[in-house]
């Protein structure tokens, strides 16, 4: 798929306003142009189930397993004494030892390379790690992952010049604290509408930067922050583009101000709050990749950072599941086990099924960032979208398992002698998930626009302010690429039924005989839709999404069929009844979402939704209170804690 079109040219449409327009500009200059190699779920869009780019399963290699279970050990063995994940909670601070013991474990520094002080561990061993920490406490888990994932050490590494890394990477691993400053009041999924900005100093030598970022995670201790900034305007075919930059800020320059500590349903301990910049002299050689390009290495830095959470619910969810499994059998009502009533049988096989595919997931797209050169921005996207989706409901399952006991704090059930899991901490602290680095609804949108790109490379010119020389050059590519690719699709589905899948368990096989036949189908609805709405996809955001869902559960079914395979041909077959109560259950799940894309009361819903915005007075805006800066305590200064 590389390099197959110069030129992404998406649909031109008349019904957006000119604020629409912008933003619409601003993502588009910011997205990944071109594909450096292929993805198992965009090319499922297209209707092309390539069993290669999953099986073998890809494993962790030994030699990095050794190093992860090594100090995964250590790291265990120190959260268990020293983190104590209620008493965070209930206090709404992270302790100063804590602080200092992770950076004693090195664990502020997980990825940053050995020659700058660092671990130097893989992307699979980080995620490992943060899913030990995460056992004990949620908030510490988020600490580490907002400075590592999103933080300054993923941006250094992956745009920063080599003066950047000298500077400021080994400042890293001593202990400073580093966050990521994106979100504003008015400004969450669209950052065209960015307002902190930064003007070039009259002598040339420094960026002076203005405003404020709202939820900073880290931002009230933080020693250093990526900012995103607008800069000056570029002229581009004689029109004004918006330019955001990312610049690396120090905590304690001067007018670098934290004005307010938010204070959130869960993760009770983290530093997140509003951070004003006034007046900063940043210097020229602070800015992170080239000048307009901050977005860029937003979405860039995200594909691997959003793996995080996906690892964080795996490891969670296979926790949960074990710990169910042990209360479906002991609980008894009615004279027999919660677990051998059928309700609680679809709850445990739901759970335990879940957790086998979402740990896949997890370790697929980590070996994917692992390998380094494959494109994973939908896999990662996908991953933190399914992921989170799908926590919530096992989280939901195995509170109601549960009963009472899953609404009572685990401090409490302690207190009076029982055993628990703070499942109702996990679910205060993880339902940001679903909103936090990319929503879910933001995700469907991002995942749709990347499963539409072949389709606007090829045709987009023709319905767009292209030249005429490009129209008739897109004609040509269509003419030459849709009629056999359409047929190919229908024939695609009749050979499926024959396609052996030789190496694979016989029902195995037949599973992924139909991910094949259904992702043809998948392409072919896609490809339908496109030419019924045209311009006005982009509206048809609950269309999107299901396309988009199906898209993601039959990748999740190819993997959980690649991974137990693997797991069969070992000799290792617990997982086999797992994986086949998953497959045949998904299986019902994606024919639903298949059929939702033709029955659905989408109309009745935009018009009973626009009838009560018209009606809806609107909230009235609270005078703007007068904050004044906190006193500051800094990252480093914790970490340093005797």
């Amino acid at each position: 798929m590389r390099g197959e079109h110069p030129k992404t040219t998406p649909l031109e449409n008349t019904r957006r306003s000119a604020a629409e327009e912008q933003s619409m500009a601003v993502a588009e200059a910011s997205r990944e142009q071109e594909w450096k190699s292929k993805s198992l779920i965009a090319s499922l869009f297209m209707g092309d189930f390539d069993m290669g780019l999953a099986f073998p399963f890809p494993l962790q290699s030994s030699n990095d397993k050794a190093i992860g279970d090594a100090i995964s050990r250590e790291v265990d063995a120190w959260a268990r004494q020293h983190i104590d994940g209620a008493e965070i909670d209930r206090v709404g601070k992270i302790p100063e030892h804590v602080y200092a013991g992770l950076q004693k474990l090195g664990l502020f520094a997980i990825k940053i390379p050995k020659e700058y002080g660092g671990l130097g561990l893989s992307q699979t061993n980080y995620m490992r790690l943060l899913a030990v920490i995460g056992k004990y406490c949620t908030s510490t888990a988020v600490l580490l992952s907002a400075h590592q994932s999103i933080g300054l050490p993923q941006p250094l590494k992956l745009f920063g010049t080599p003066e950047q890394k000298k500077k400021y990477l080994p400042r890293i691993a001593q202990g400073e604290i580093t966050a990521f400053a994106l979100t504003e009041k008015d400004v969450g999924s669209d950052p065209a509408n960015v307002q902190t900005h930064a003007e070039l100093s009259r002598d040339g030598q420094f960026w002076i930067l203005n405003g404020e970022k709202l939820w900073c995670t880290n931002g009230v201790i933080a020693d250093l922050y990526v900012v995103m900034a607008r800069t000056p305007d570029r002229m581009e075919n004689g029109q004004a583009t918006k330019q955001i930059t990312a610049f690396i800020v120090e905590g304690r320059w001067k007018g670098v101000e934290v004005l307010h500590r938010c204070e959130f349903m869960g993760l009770k301990g983290i530093e997140n709050g509003l951070i004003r910049f006034n007046e900063v002299k940043v210097p020229i050689d602070n800015v992170i990749g080239e000048v307009g390009h901050g977005l860029k290495l937003a979405l860039a830095t995200l594909n691997d950072g959003r793996l995080s959470i996906p690892a964080l619910s795996a490891a969670a969810t296979l926790e949960l599941a074990g710990f169910c499994n042990l209360w479906g059998k002991s609980r008894v009502q009615w004279g027999r086990p919660v677990g051998s009533h059928e309700p609680g049988m679809q709850k445990l096989a739901y759970l335990n099924s879940v957790a086998y595919a979402m740990e896949s997931l997890s370790s697929y797209t980590a070996q994917l960032s692992d390998a380094g050169s494959v494109d994973i921005r939908m896999e990662a996207a996908a991953a933190k979208l399914w992921a989170t989706e799908e926590f919530w409901k096992a989280l939901d399952a195995g509170i109601q398992l549960r009963g009472g006991r899953g609404y009572e704090t685990d401090r409490s059930l302690e207190q009076r002698g029982e055993t628990s899991l703070p499942l109702e901490r996990w679910m205060r602290d993880t339902r940001v998930n679903r909103i936090l680095e990319g929503s879910t609804e933001i995700m469907h949108l991002f995942l749709a626009r990347e499963a539409m790109d072949p389709h606007f490379k090829k045709a987009g010119a023709l319905l767009s302010r292209a030249s005429s020389q490009e129209k008739l050059q897109a004609l040509l590519r269509c003419a030459a690429f849709y009629p056999f690719w359409y047929v190919k699709l229908w024939l695609g589905s009749l050979v499926a039924f024959f396609r052996p899948y030789s190496g694979f368990e016989p029902e195995l096989a037949r599973q992924l005989r139909w991910i094949d036949r259904q992702s043809k189908k998948l392409a072919r609805t896609l490809f339908h839709q496109m030419l019924k709405y045209r311009a006005a996809m982009e509206y048809k955001q609950l269309l999107l999404g299901r396309l988009v869902d199906t898209g993601i559960e039959l990748a999740v079914m190819a993997l959980v069929a690649s991974r137990v395979q693997g797991e069969v041909s070992a000799g290792r077959e617990a997982n086999l009844p797992r994986a086949l109560y998953w497959l045949k259950s998904r299986r019902l799940f994606v024919k639903q979402l298949f059929h939702s894309i033709h029955e659905n009361d989408d109309k009745l819903c935009k018009d009973l939704a626009t009838r009560i915005l018209k009606d809806s007075p609107g909230l009235s805006i609270p005078a703007k209170p007068d904050l004044h800066p906190l006193p500051r305590v800094f990252g480093k200064d914790l970490t340093q804690t005797v």
